[in-house]
């Protein structure tokens, strides 16, 4: 099932999409939300809620919102991919493997949506992008361990958590880089977690006007999502809507020779295998 937040006649709501169109639940189901419902007993339900709906609307004629508009926490993994790890050694950058899964947060206002602009902003010519498997939480839970990881899990996006390298440099760390409005692309929809199975290898794909920049797949992460789970819940709760994006593959524009960054008027895309795709225009800031 794929489920998706949106605007449409200037009212934000969410529903389940049907083909090409979107059916609307919040009114159906008495939750304002998506991570609503997905606190809510009615998401294991699910299946029986939608049973027998039609669209009312076409995907076509609404705005697409981030899947979870306002989390509580966004979760960023640094260096889970193996590829992308040796891709940063080769660009000559001293990178030890941790033991730990580091990890950064992102705030919401830091979300666009599919569809939505990447913005780059005045004071970046560095906008790099990072294709990356979302992990939406279903369960709340502390101290989870990775044995139960797989129940926390509500289902799965696509993400683009773009990097305005500049002031990821000058200060010696990542989470300036990651939080300017509007960089972090969420969507198009979540599938649920029933759709795809735990651990399976899912291709991820990123192109910028067409060229593919990142070709891999989810295999290739150092800290499974069972472990980035559990480390992130013994720092802090876990709650439903929550969402751990899980790291990016080798590709990125910085370590290509010459660099290659996004820039106004590119169009970017993040593909995942059984998840979807989520395509982005990139502008310049106001």
């Amino acid at each position: 099932m794929k489920l998706m937040s949106y605007s449409l006649a200037g009212r934000d709501t969410w529903g389940v999409v049907i083909a090409d169109g979107v059916a609307e639940l919040a009114t159906r189901t008495g939750h304002a939300t998506l991570a609503d419902f997905i606190a809510s007993p009615d998401f294991a339900r699910r299946d029986a809620l939608v049973a027998g709906l039609k669209p009312d609307a076409r995907l076509a004629d609404v705005a697409f919102l981030p899947v979870i508009p306002r989390p509580e926490k966004i979760v960023c993994a640094v260096r889970n991919y193996m590829d992308h790890h040796q891709e940063v050694l080769a660009a000559g950058m001293q990178r030890e493997l941790s033991e730990q899964p580091p990890i950064f947060l992102r705030v919401w206002r830091s979300q666009t949506p599919h569809q939505g602009p990447i913005v780059r902003p005045h004071v970046s010519e560095s906008l790099d992008w990072e294709g990356e498997l979302a992990v939406v939480i279903g369960k709340q839970g502390r101290d989870i361990a990775e044995a139960d990881a797989w129940n926390h899990v509500a289902g799965y996006s696509c993400y683009n958590d773009a990097s305005v390298r500049e002031w990821q440099f000058h200060a010696k760390q990542i989470a300036s880089g990651k939080n300017f409005e509007s960089t972090g692309a969420f969507g198009p929809w979540m599938v649920t977690a029933d759709e795809i199975a735990p651990g399976r290898e899912l291709k991820l794909e990123t192109r910028l006007n067409g060229a593919v920049v990142q070709s891999s797949h989810t295999g290739h992460m150092i800290f499974s999502i069972p472990r980035l789970i559990a480390y992130a819940s013994t720092i802090f709760t876990l709650v439903p809507g929550d969402v751990i994006i899980t790291g990016t593959p080798a590709g990125v524009g910085w370590s290509k020779k010459p660099p290659l960054f996004m820039k106004p008027g590119d169009v970017v895309e993040v593909e995942i295998e059984a998840v979807g795709l989520l395509r982005n225009p990139v502008v310049a800031q106001a």
